[in-house]
């Protein structure tokens, strides 16, 4: 079998996500090729001199002849048959992906290909755009990675994934699939339905508040931009931790609309929030904090990097 530093990696989806990937790896002389059912973005992919196919057979038989990773890197409302094509053609290959939830992505795996070995991912990057013109090789230098972590995690396959993302720039942070999830709704998925209402109120005014906008309306509404069949896909697969989340921003907007109403302030609400941006801004600008005196494949191993990393370290390898 292949060492982690050495393994081919096999791109289901050469979208943002994707096609950056297959780009930064590529740039680094990593062994890397891709598919994706679009010839054009197929064409424009090797066009540009990577690595990439359309024949969705082919490309899982060269994965499963180099035991190579293969990234799943397509909307999760996508993924059922590519999975059954994996448990066809290339039932032996570590497969991992890039979906931003990973429950759903789980159950989907386990459903089509039962037995497979499948370690999730997730990093924590993306853009407003999307398509192979979107894709950019420095999209995940520096941003978080999450990499699934549960009790029956075989140590190889963590390492193999892991070993990816740190190839590419990026942070590990540790985490089982549920609590992944509820973050990602609280800090990704509420955020774009936020933004969402945040862009209909302000064009629901009138276009002199379009033409008013600018720095608060723009950073708060950039997510919105992103394709909204995209944005379904991904809102909708995490639906009951969003729905939390949700419950939550309605429960304080409606808190503060009453106070304002009634006493003409809304102290309560901004200085919560100022508050939380602050404990933000004092870890994201912070040092990083590693995690240490974990080696992955002793025992307790997994518990110990998801301890660790709710303590905000992260995995440096």
């Amino acid at each position: 079998m292949s060492t982690a530093s050495s393994r081919p990696v096999c791109i289901l989806g050469l979208g943002l996500i994707g096609g950056s990937l297959l780009r930064r790896l590529a740039a680094d002389q990593a062994p890397v090729f891709g598919y994706n059912r679009s010839q054009a973005t197929v064409d424009a992919a090797t066009a540009d001199g990577y690595d990439a196919s359309s024949d969705l057979v082919a490309t899982l038989a060269r994965a499963a002849e180099l035991d190579a990773v293969i990234v799943l890197a397509t909307p999760v409302t996508t993924l059922g048959p590519i999975v059954d094509a994996i448990a066809d053609h290339a039932p032996a290959c570590l497969v991992t992906d890039v979906v931003s939830v990973k429950e759903e992505v789980a159950r989907i795996v386990a459903r089509h290909h039962p037995g497979g070995r499948y370690v999730g991912g997730h990093p924590m990057a993306g853009t407003a755009y999307s398509g192979w013109d979107a894709t950019d090789p420095s999209l995940f230098e520096g941003a978080m990675w999450m990499v699934t972590t549960h009790d029956d995690t075989p140590a190889d396959d963590w390492l193999a994934v892991a070993a990816m993302a740190r190839a590419v720039g990026s942070n590990v942070i540790p985490a089982a699939n549920d609590a992944h999830d509820r973050a990602a709704a609280a800090i990704s998925h509420n955020p774009h339905l936020t933004a969402a209402v945040t862009a209909a109120v302000g064009a629901g005014e009138s276009s002199l508040s379009l033409r008013l906008a600018a720095g608060s309306f723009r950073d708060g509404t950039r997510v919105a931009g992103t394709a909204p069949d995209l944005q379904r896909a991904m809102l909708e697969a995490n639906s009951v931790a969003l729905l939390n989340t949700l419950s939550e921003t309605i429960d304080l907007l409606v808190a503060a609309r009453d106070r304002l109403r009634d006493h003409g302030d809304v102290a309560a609400l901004v200085e919560a929030g100022h508050r939380a941006r602050q404990r933000y801004d004092a870890i994201a600008g912070g040092e990083l904090q590693p995690i240490t005196d974990v080696t992955v494949g002793d025992d307790g191993w997994q518990q110990e990097l998801r301890r660790q990393a709710h303590l905000a370290r992260v995995w440096l390898g």
